[in-house]
C-alpha cells in the first residue's frame, strides 16, 4: 500500500502555535503541488467543526483541511474530547460522541481506541503525498507517556520527522526546547530533526547568540524563528485567551460585548464580527464589561446549566435581565447561550452536567431539554426577519421548545444534505432578544452587515454601503507566505521528502 510522506509539528508545551504552524505547513505543500492532508490523533478543545457527513471534529483541523485544499473529514481527527468540567469530558469517536468519561475512564478507553486512530492514519497516508501531524501538549509529559497516542508514538507510527516549536514570546524559549529533549527517551531525541522559535519580536540579529547555543547543545538545527504577527486572523483552537480581548470599547464603533463563559465553545464564531472596520468587540467576565453595549452576546457552551449558574453568581444574569428589561442593547444568544436566554433547561440525563435543572434567563418563551442524541449538522437557511439567506452548522444535545410570545428565528431550508422546513431558533417581537442554533451564523457576509446596519440605524447612525468579506482561506495565505520567508525551506523539503 502507498505510504505518504510525514511530518509532524509538535511543542513544549499548549499555545505555542502548532495549529496555525499545520496550517501554514500544509498550505505551503498544497502550493508546491503535493496532494496533503492534516492528521490530530486526539484533540482536546471545545471549538469544533461539523464535517459535511456529520462529524465533529476539532476547529483546528477544520481550518488545516482548508490549508490543504481538501473538505474536512473525521479522520484528520478521529479522537475529540470536550470538556464539561474540571474532571469530566465528552468523547467524541471518529465524529460521533461515546459517553461522558472521567480522566481515569479514559485512560482505560484508550487502549480500545488506538486501532481506530491507526485506521484513520493509514487512510489519509494512503490517500495523500505527505501527512502534516500536529502533537498536543507537550511530548515531555513524563506522567502521560505510558499511554500517549498523539505526539511521539503518533510520529513513530507514521515514520516523521518531528519539528520541535517553541513561543519566545512566553519567556525561557531555549530552557524549554532543550529541558523537552532531556525529557524524551534517547530514540525519541533522534526523531526530533528541527527546531522552530515562534512569536519572536524585535531584530532578529539579537537572536543569533542563542541560536548558535541551540544548535552546538543539541546538534540539531533551527528550521526558523517566525515573527510575531497582528494581522492574521485565524480561529484559536483549545482555548480563548479572553484576557487578551477585554478591554475598554471604542465608542466610535458599534460596541459588541461576549460574555466569556467558563465552559464557552465554538468562540470562532465571533471573528468575523470582530474583524469588522465599525465593531469594537469585547469580551468580559463582569458586568462592568456590559455597560454601554449595543449587543450582547451569550456564546455556545459545553455546560448550558453550569454556565448559567455561573451567570448567576457573577451579577451577569440580573444585569442581563436590567437591560432586556430597558431595550439598551440587542442580546443574541447562539446554541447554548440561546438556551439560556429562556425559561427552563432541564438536563435529567446527565448529558452535559450532574445537575438536573434550572431557571434560565426567561427573557425567551421557551424551554430546553437535553438529549442523549447529538444533533450534528451544516445547515442552510433563511433569517426570518430579513429574509436573509446563510449557512452554518448545528452542535447541540438540546431540544427546544417554543411557546407563545415569540416567532422562530430561521428557516432552515437543507439539514443534512437533504431539503428541509424545519424552524430554529425563536426571537422577540421587536427584535431586539434573539437566539438561534446555528454556529457561524455571523460568517455569512451579507447577513453579518445587514445586522449590524440594523444596530447603526438604531444608534442614528447611516448604513455602511460596503461589507468585509470573511475570508479565511486569504488569511492562511498571508500565513504561509509568513513563515516560507522565514524557514528553511530547503533543509524542511530534505527532513520531509528525503527523510534526512
Amino acid at each position: 500500500m502507498k505510504r505518504a510522506k510525514a511530518v509532524m509539528v509538535q511543542g513544549t508545551g499548549s499555545g505555542v502555535g502548532k495549529s496555525v504552524l499545520v496550517s501554514a505547513l500544509c498550505r505551503i505543500f498544497l502550493q508546491d503541488g503535493f496532494n496533503v492532508a492534516p492528521f490530530k490523533a486526539q484533540n482536546m478543545a471545545l471549538n469544533s467543526f461539523v464535517t459535511a457527513d456529520g462529524g465533529e471534529i476539532g476547529r483546528a483541523q477544520a481550518t488545516q483541511a482548508l490549508a490543504c485544499g481538501k473538505k474536512p473529514t473525521v479522520h484528520m481527527n478521529p479522537v475529540l474530547i470536550k470538556p464539561s468540567s474540571d474532571r469530566r469530558a465528552q468523547i467524541i469517536l471518529r465524529g460521533r460522541p461515546v459517553k461522558n468519561m472521567s480522566v481515569y475512564e479514559y485512560k482505560r478507553f484508550k487502549k480500545t481506541v488506538f486501532g481506530k486512530v491507526k485506521e484513520s492514519l493509514d487512510k489519509l497516508s494512503g490517500e495523500n503525498d505527505i501527512v502534516v501531524i500536529e502533537g498536543a501538549g507537550s511530548p515531555a509529559e513524563v506522567n502521560l507517556k505510558s499511554h500517549d497516542m498523539v505526539n511521539m508514538k503518533i510520529a513513530a507510527l507514521a515514520s516523521a520527522p518531528v519539528i520541535l516549536v517553541g513561543d519566545i514570546d512566553k519567556g525561557g524559549v531555549f530552557a524549554w526546547l532543550i529541558g523537552t529533549l532531556e525529557l524524551l527517551d534517547p530514540g525519541e531525541r533522534r526523531m526530533v530533526k528541527g527546531f522552530i522559535i515562534n512569536k519572536f519580536r524585535g531584530d532578529k540579529r539579537l537572536l543569533m547568540p542563542g541560536l548558535r547555543f541551540l544548535e552546538d547543545r543539541t546538534g540539531i538545527k533551527v528550521l526558523g524563528v517566525i515573527p510575531y504577527y497582528h494581522d492574521i486572523k485565524l480561529p484559536e483552537e483549545d482555548s480563548l485567551p479572553v484576557e487578551s480581548r477585554e478591554g475598554a470599547f471604542d465608542a466610535r464603533k458599534i460596541k459588541i460585548a461576549v460574555a466569556a463563559l467558563p465552559h464557552m465553545s465554538n468562540f470562532d464564531d465571533f471573528d468575523a464580527l470582530e474583524q469588522e472596520e465599525d465593531v469594537s468587540l469585547v469580551y468580559t467576565r463582569d458586568c462592568r464589561g456590559l455597560n454601554g453595549a449595543d449587543v450582547i452576546i451569550l456564546p455556545g457552551t459545553k455546560n448550558t446549566i453550569g454556565d448559567m449558574a455561573w451567570l448567576k453568581k457573577s451579577g451577569l444574569a440580573r444585569k442581563l435581565s436590567t437591560v432586556n428589561r430597558q431595550r439598551s442593547a440587542v442580546i443574541v444568544g447562539i446554541c447554548g447561550g440561546y438556551q439560556m436566554l429562556g425559561r427552563a433547561i432541564r438536563d435529567t440525563g446527565g448529558v452535559e452536567s450532574g445537575n438536573k435543572e434550572t431557571e434560565g434567563l426567561g427573557m425567551l418563551p421557551i424551554s430546553t431539554a437535553m438529549g442523549e442524541e447529538k444533533v450534528l449538522s451544516q445547515v442552510k437557511g433563511r433569517f426570518l426577519s430579513s429574509g436573509m439567506e446563510i449557512t452554518g452548522y448545528e452542535i447541540h444535545h438540546g431540544r427546544t421548545k417554543i411557546g407563545r410570545g415569540a416567532s422562530a428565528a430561521v428557516k432552515i431550508t437543507e439539514f443534512r444534505n437533504r431539503p428541509s422546513a424545519r424552524l430554529d431558533g425563536a426571537g422577540s417581537a421587536d427584535g431586539r432578544c434573539w437566539g438561534t442554533y446555528v454556529h457561524g451564523i455571523f460568517d455569512n457576509d451579507a447577513f453579518r452587515r445587514d445586522f449590524l446596519n440594523g444596530i447603526r440605524r438604531r444608534k442614528g447612525w447611516a448604513a455602511a454601503g460596503g461589507r468585509r468579506k470573511h475570508d479565511p482561506d486569504g488569511q492562511i495565505d498571508k500565513l504561509s507566505a509568513l513563515v516560507r520567508d522565514n524557514i528553511d525551506m530547503g533543509y524542511l523539503r530534505k527532513i520531509v521528502l528525503k527523510g534526512a
